[in-house]
């Protein structure tokens, strides 16, 4: 007979994750018509960091004790939620289709190898140079379908897009190097917290800080708080201890057609088919990356 449970960790669970994750980008664009995008994350963080302090007293587990240790985590946080999320944010604030937005970001894992052949002095082999190549060819068909500009696609928008690509890509590799050793839910905290003082600088910097305290504002906030920011955060948790992380990673490619779709029912995003030859290269370009075989050892 079949292992079910197996199964459930194995192809179900991982699925359940990365379409949560796409979300993501579904509930920037739903609720950004009410808050500027740093208020927008300002208040989602504050709440987070609120309800992350009420629950952690129920796991065992421990904060770290170093000022360096919190220096790490913080420079993580500001990268991938205060820089990346900002970037998404501000990209889809200005129009940027959330489709589009999930198809540039959605270049991470190839950022980071070509990022850590740069800075880590990483083996990368012609399989992952030739799917890099394949992805960026599939941004480029993405971008050349929809034009620049006026009816296009918005320039500031696009490079915030960009932005945020190489802010995780860059936070990535960063929390592998130094952050690797800390419990997740206290690590995820200290991120949090110091993406909230990020954002709330640039908040009162740059924006107005007015909010429409609406029904449509409370759902969005509602989903990203604790869909995303909570129930991603230990589902993921739950997948690392039994052992299914390494999955995660080679299913993330899988956001930008989930969004994509997601995209064209909430929102009717259309999609033409040279858009999705583009993404269909992209998928296929970060796919041959992360499964690349590694230059075997000597």
């Amino acid at each position: 007979m079949p292992d079910h449970t197996n199964t459930i960790r194995g192809l179900f669970i991982p699925l359940v994750f990365v379409a949560l994750w796409s979300t993501g980008f579904i509930g920037a664009k739903y609720g950004l018509p009410a808050a500027e995008p740093f208020t927008f994350l300002s208040i989602r963080m504050l709440i987070t960091v609120a309800i992350l302090a009420l629950i952690i007293p129920f796991f065992q587990v421990h904060w770290p004790r170093r000022v360096k240790d919190y220096i790490h985590l913080g420079v993580v946080g500001i990268l991938i939620h205060g820089i990346y999320l900002g970037g998404v944010f501000s990209a889809i604030h200005r129009g940027v289709d959330s489709g589009l937005s999930a198809v540039i970001v959605g270049l991470q894992p190839i950022a980071t190898v070509m990022l850590s052949a740069v800075w880590i002095k990483e083996h990368v082999s012609a399989t992952k140079v030739g799917g890099m190549i394949l992805g960026f060819a599939g941004i480029l068909v993405v971008i050349s379908d929809r034009g620049i500009g006026v009816s296009g696609i918005d320039m500031v928008g696009l490079v915030f897009c960009v932005m945020s690509l190489f802010a995780i890509a860059i936070g990535t590799i960063y929390q592998k190097r130094f952050c690797t050793q800390y419990d997740l839910l206290p690590g995820i905290c200290i991120q949090y917290v110091a993406t909230a003082g990020f954002v709330l600088i640039l908040a009162f910097t740059f924006e107005t800080r007015e909010v429409i305290w609406s029904q449509r504002f409370f759902m969005a906030l509602a989903w990203l708080v604790l869909v995303l920011s909570i129930g991603a955060v230990l589902l993921l948790m739950w997948l690392i201890r039994h052992g299914e992380a390494g999955k995660i990673a080679s299913l993330f490619y899988l956001v930008p057609p989930f969004v994509a779709v997601e995209a064209w029912f909430l929102f009717d995003e259309r999609v033409s088919l040279v858009a999705l030859g583009g993404i269909a290269l992209c998928v296929c370009g970060v796919a041959i990356v992360m499964n690349a075989p590694e230059k075997a050892r000597t």
